[in-house]
């Protein structure tokens, strides 16, 4: 991916699908459309989709056409805020105390020491902070793009938490006091919608659904990433690929998976889809045994043979 010089904001739908172009990201007018309006009103923006459909791959591509700095905070089961927002550095703060009953046992520091040790201890170069509160940093290439990726994997109670810094981009903290951003990041909430989201979070943002892209879309998707596949070859995988989409699978495979497996057949000098070959990177493209097991064989021909009169069809028309 070529990226230019970093761009301002964009001031359009257009400017902002032309954006996304430049970062070699190919994006339908309504996702643009969301992305805009998020920009220009300075709104978190919640995207969600199944796995793989490009979703992570916006916030990176902000990141790289606008010239922003990229925080990232990834999602699981158990994140609180010592890990997303702040902690205090305890063993530095054990250090210094010692340090300071030492110098005071030896000077015979009083009660006014102790007070100004207090305070220091609970000062800035004590404060680790975690990419939440980074976000809220002022920054001279201007407010960082602020990924919180698969959001659908934490708890509620950080959900709840979240709502004061989506809000008004602040953190309070007991012992600091209040850190507010002196303008809003760039927010990109994802979700792959293993759990509903509260609707409390929700309307805090902008939402866009992020679906599986159409076999045209797809197509260009694959000469975009990946440009050294054959067009046949590249055809007749997003064919595959669509199909695979209709059926009952344990996972059906995302454009991630697309790119994964023409990248892997280029490198095996493939420049068309062949019933052995398919058997053979299954792998690449589905994640489930169950669903290979599935595919393999007599199916895979099935639908290859079928992918393959469809295109010819299309060409001859």
């Amino acid at each position: 991916m070529t990226i230019p010089l970093p761009a301002s904001v964009p001031v359009s739908v257009d400017d902002t699908l032309a954006l996304l172009t430049r970062g070699d990201y190919v994006a339908d007018r309504s996702l643009a459309t969301a992305l805009y309006l998020a920009l220009k009103l300075k709104r978190p923006l919640f995207l969600e989709g199944e796995a793989g459909v490009g979703k992570t791959e916006i916030a990176k591509v902000l990141s790289a056409t606008l010239g922003r700095r990229l925080l990232r905070l990834q999602c699981y089961e158990g994140l609180d805020a010592s890990s997303a927002v702040y902690e205090w550095n305890y063993a530095r703060q054990m250090m210094e105390i010692r340090l300071a009953e030492a110098t005071a046992n030896s000077a015979g520091g009083g009660a006014s020491d102790r007070d100004a040790l207090a305070a220091d201890l609970f000062s800035e170069r004590f404060l680790v902070k975690r990419p939440l509160l980074q976000a809220l940093e002022p920054d001279p290439a201007g407010p960082p793009v602020l990924l919180i990726d698969e959001l659908d994997r934490t708890d509620e109670p950080f959900e709840a938490y979240l709502l004061e810094i989506l809000s008004d981009f602040q953190v309070s903290i007991p012992e600091y006091g209040t850190i507010r951003a002196p303008e809003p990041p760039i927010v990109i909430l994802t979700s792959n919608r293993t759990r509903e989201i509260h609707d409390a979070l929700k309307r805090r943002c902008f939402y866009h659904w992020v679906d599986y892209p159409s076999a045209a879309r797809e197509r260009e998707i694959v000469a975009v990433k990946a440009p050294r596949a054959d067009a046949r070859l590249a055809a007749q995988v997003v064919g595959f690929v669509q199909s695979l989409r209709g059926l009952d699978l344990y996972k059906a495979p995302g454009v991630a998976e697309t790119l994964d497996w023409a990248q892997a057949l280029v490198e095996l000098n493939q420049l068309e889809l062949e019933p052995s070959v398919i058997n053979d990177t299954l792998g690449t493209l589905l994640k489930y045994q169950d669903d290979i097991a599935r595919i393999q064989g007599s199916e895979a021909a099935r639908i290859l043979s079928q992918v393959k009169t469809e295109l010819a069809a299309t060409t001859a028309r």
